[in-house]
């Protein structure tokens, strides 16, 4: 009498067996990746947050970043829309959210509107002593305080009106490092620095946002 035996079971085969080996090998990689630190790839859109960061970056970011910030500052100045002020600085608005989305937020209409205020870094141009010099700012205020006196002194040396400036004596802005960086009223000095045509109205507004 013959021995019945049992039938094997069918080994898988083709794709089906290429992707239980690939399930398993998924498996041995997650255990064995459990618990470890995860690596994130750096983006090439991280916002710079210093001087030293912004100068790191490529020649054609640099010019990007300080397009997006002149569209947030249009925005926040006169009050027109993220397409409006784009189009003014020659920038795609899809642009201006991906590099300035800390700046903005999105109203219900599903358009994009300016916050009050904004931690985006500026790099801006001030007079010193030595000459105009740029200085790095977090602080869309402090921004707004160093355009505000970059007007006060090209008044003054396209007029000889000094009362704008009375407004920032004893005042200084801070950097990004948190330095403080005082603002120039002596007129002497001003008038020393224009005989010397290193403040025109070209240096002072070069960068600015």
């Amino acid at each position: 009498m013959k021995r019945r035996t049992q039938p094997k079971s069918a080994k898988p085969r083709g794709k089906r067996a290429a992707g239980m080996r690939l399930d398993t090998l998924r498996r041995i990689v997650k255990k064995h990746n459990k618990g470890q630190p995860k690596i994130r790839k750096p983006s090439r859109h991280v916002a710079p947050r210093s001087g030293a960061e912004f100068s790191a970056k490529s020649k054609q970011f640099q010019d990007k970043w300080s397009r997006v910030t002149h569209v947030i500052a249009k925005m926040r100045t006169d009050g027109i829309s993220l397409r409006q002020a784009s189009r003014e600085y020659g920038v795609d608005p899809r642009a201006v959210v991906l590099l300035g989305h800390s700046a903005l937020r999105k109203g219900s209409n599903g358009r994009f509107k300016v916050k009050s205020s904004d931690r985006m870094l500026r790099i801006l141009v001030i007079p010193t002593p030595d000459g105009p010099r740029e200085v790095a700012i977090r602080d869309s205020r402090e921004a707004t305080q160093i355009a505000k006196y970059s007007n006060a002194v090209h008044k003054y040396l396209e007029t000889g009106d000094d009362s704008a400036l009375r407004k920032f004596r004893r005042q200084s802005v801070t950097d990004a490092n948190g330095k403080g960086v005082p603002l120039i009223t002596n007129l002497a000095e001003l008038d020393r620095l224009g005989s010397a045509g290193v403040l025109s109205f070209e240096s002072l507004y070069a960068r600015s946002a």
